[in-house]
């Protein structure tokens, strides 16, 4: 009888924490079935800055903060070469950045197939903290670079926090 209470009340404890933090409902991208996606996914921190890791309903992302400060997708479309966007080299991976849906930029990597993308609130943390963040670098690289930028530029320091 105590055996059986004391399980009731893990059961309810571990619903009552599980429920204080939703899911973020995300969409796949087009190749998050990709195997090299599984080796990003699996090590993505537990953190990044100040925002947790929370749970995600789409294949091979990852979402920090609540509200949602950080989302992380393996297998986006990879892009070709561009003149429109900045490329960027931080801890040796190429990244293009898109800041037209600013306060909230998007980084894209440059030369890895699959592609692994950074959507990042940038009025809430800054994107050099997100892209040198340990174990997002360490995942990327187990993708192989086969291009890199031309010319790359190093992402400004004093984009907004």
């Amino acid at each position: 009888m105590l055996r059986r209470l004391a399980l009731s009340a893990g059961v309810l404890a571990l619903l009552a924490l599980t429920g204080c933090s939703s899911t973020v409902a995300l969409q796949p991208a087009p190749d998050a079935n990709n195997p090299a996606c599984a080796d990003v996914t699996v090590r993505l921190p537990g953190s990044i800055g100040d925002f947790d890791r929370r749970w995600t309903d789409a294949q091979a992302t990852g979402a920090y903060g609540d509200p949602t400060a950080v989302i992380i997708a393996c297998g986006v479309a990879v892009p070709g070469p561009t003149a429109t966007l900045q490329c960027v080299t931080l801890d040796g991976i190429d990244w293009l950045v898109d800041d037209s849906a600013s306060p909230w930029m998007r980084m894209t990597t440059y030369g890895r197939d699959p592609a692994v993308q950074a959507f990042v609130d940038t009025e809430r943390i800054g994107a050099n903290e997100v892209l040198t963040n340990n174990g997002l670098v360490s995942g990327v690289r187990t993708i192989e670079a086969t291009r890199q930028c031309i010319a790359p530029d190093e992402l400004p320091e004093d984009l907004p926090e």
